[in-house]
């Protein structure tokens, strides 16, 4: 027994959080060959994501960036909630929104030409808009009310044709107020990015040559970062 336990390998907190990013994300996957143009993109869109979400007051602290591609990303950012939360606020979810879009922005930023990479990023921000207009009443136009039933499995008892409980005006006033949130996040994602554009450029430079940021390095790269109060 002694012997095993001499031979065994301690498990640590790189250990445990290697662990974690396997179950949400898959496999790291260091054999995927990458070209130094897309590998530049990765690392900006990226970038965008960590410098939007250190500038925002209401987002969680930015604990890695890496471009090294893990299950079908090709680059993530980490980022790590200090306390329990049992709730949410519209500032906050607006931050959020803000930095899912940062990629997006910062590929626009950099490269007048958006990627695909982006797709997953817009899937979430659109998802949490639509639950601040239609489940948190998080709108002045259209008010603390909820809009449509919960989807879920057919059982008996449940009418699976049964569908949008409310009128094509109000269908539309959805629309334009989902719109309005993921516009108003995208564009404070691009100014951040605009005013910090040097920071950017020296996050993408530390990032292309070591391939992973931990949070000490991010933070350091991050303090001459212009914070929105």
């Amino acid at each position: 027994i002694l012997a095993t336990r001499r031979n065994r390998k301690d498990i640590g907190q790189q250990e445990l959080a290697e662990s974690i990013e396997k179950v949400i994300l898959g496999p790291e996957r260091r054999s995927r060959v990458i070209n130094e143009n897309e590998k530049k993109i990765v690392a900006y869109h990226e970038g965008g994501h960590a410098l939007v979400a250190a500038a925002l007051p209401n987002t969680d602290p930015v604990h890695k960036v890496t471009i090294l591609p893990r299950g079908r990303a090709l680059g993530y950012t980490m980022v790590l909630p200090e306390n329990d939360k049992y709730s949410t606020t519209r500032s906050e979810m607006q931050d959020q929104l803000a930095y899912m879009l940062g990629g997006r922005a910062a590929e626009e930023m950099i490269f007048h030409d958006p990627t695909t990479g982006a797709s997953n990023d817009i899937e979430k921000a659109t998802s949490v808009a639509r639950k601040m207009v239609m489940q948190f009443g998080m709108t002045e136009r259209l008010g603390a009310i909820k809009y449509g039933a919960e989807s879920g499995e057919v059982f008996m008892g449940r009418d699976m044709g049964h569908g949008r409980e409310y009128s094509e005006e109000v269908a539309s006033a959805i629309d334009e107020e989902v719109r309005a949130f993921i516009d108003v996040a995208h564009h404070e994602a691009y100014e951040i990015l605009a005013e910090n554009r040097d920071v950017l450029d020296a996050l993408v430079g530390e990032l292309l040559e070591k391939e992973t940021l931990n949070r000490e390095e991010i933070e350091r790269i991050f303090q001459p970062l212009n914070r929105r109060p």
